[in-house]
Order: C-alpha cells, then structure tokens, then sequence
C-alpha cells in the first residue's frame, strides 16, 4: 500500500510577520516626505501635466480626423466633378436630338429619348448638378458666355436673348458656363441715350 503525501498546511506566521513589517514600514516617517505640502503640490503638478497632454492628444485626433474628412469630401468632389464634366457632350446630344426632331421617326422613339434623359438628369440633380439660368436674365460674365451680340428692340441691353448650349454648376463650382447671345441696344437708341459722364456745358 502505497504511502500517502501529506500537504503541509501554509505557515499563517510568516504571513503575519510580513505584514506586521509593512505596517511598520508605512508607519515609519522616514519613508514620507519631509515635506508634505510639497509633494502634494508637486503630485498636482503632474496630474494637471497629464490632464493637459491627454487633452492635447485628443485636439490632435480630433484634428486629423476632421482632416482626413475634409480631404475624402475633396476627393470624391473632384472625382464626381470630373464625371459629370465626362458627361455633358452626352447631355448635349439628348438635347440637340430632342430640340431637333424628325417628323419621319415614330413619336415613341423620342419618347423614350426623353425618358433616359430624364433619369438622367434626376440622378445629376440628386448628386448637386444644376443649370445656368439664361432665360430672362441679364449677362453675368461669371456663368455666362457671350459669342454673339444681337440688336434687339424687345429685349434690354444685356439681356440675354438665346441659349445656344446649356451651362453646369455642381452645388457653388462652375463645371461649364452657358453659351448665349447677348441683346445690345440699337446705335440710334444709343446715340440718343443720355450720357451717364459729366456734360460740358459751352456759352
């Protein structure tokens, strides 16, 4: 029969003597500053040390998370706007095939032109795409592109008279001005016009 191990029980002693001897050491005013008040103020020092460069590692984070957000905006608007410029000679062939029509093709075929052209637009729409106004609008040098000036009664000067090809912006970014003709006034209606200068007056 085989002998069986006894397990020696812990030393509950020694486990009371060790910390007895802590207690004597924490209790011991050699082991405390000398100067209460000055490491407490020293320990302030160093936490609000701590507190400040936390707080700056946050600023740091925070900013180049907003950058990081700011350049991915930038680069997907200049990627959409590169797109949408692709875009617009297919633009102006719907609109040159609508505005010019042949009576010998069947109405359903431009219905459907008119159609995808549509779906078109509304997804440019969504995405921020907008047309230059040109009717009724005076000549902005900004979106608008003059090629020709015509002479015209029944408009005012510098009113614009047609749209010869349609302009974009993308949300505030011009991606293409507006082609148009300008109306000027007649060189009779000028000449009798009142000058805007100072007159000289002759005896």
């Amino acid at each position: 029969m085989e002998d069986e191990k006894e397990t020696t029980p812990p030393d509950d002693s020694r486990t009371e003597e060790r910390e007895s001897q802590d207690k004597r050491v924490e209790a011991d005013p050699a082991n405390h500053p000398s100067d209460l008040a000055a490491a407490y103020h020293q320990a302030q020092i160093e936490k609000q040390e701590m507190v400040d460069r936390l707080l700056r590692k946050q600023a740091e984070l925070e900013n180049f998370r907003k950058r990081m957000q700011r350049e991915k905006e930038e680069f997907l608007q200049h990627a959409t706007f590169d797109l949408i410029r692709a875009l617009l000679p297919t633009l102006d062939g719907f609109e040159r095939a609508l505005k010019h029509r042949d009576a010998s093709v069947p109405a359903h075929f431009y219905q459907g032109i008119e159609l995808i052209y549509k779906g078109l637009m509304d997804v440019l729409e969504r995405a921020g795409v907008k047309s230059v106004d040109t009717e009724g609008k005076h000549f902005d040098p900004h979106v608008h592109q003059a090629v020709e000036m015509v002479e015209s009664e029944k408009h005012h000067d510098q009113e614009i008279v047609e749209e010869l090809q349609r302009g974009y912006k993308l949300k505030n970014r011009l991606i293409r001005p507006a082609i148009v003709k300008v109306a000027v006034r007649s060189h009779m209606e000028s000449a009798a016009a009142p000058s805007s200068g100072p007159l000289n007056k002759s005896e």
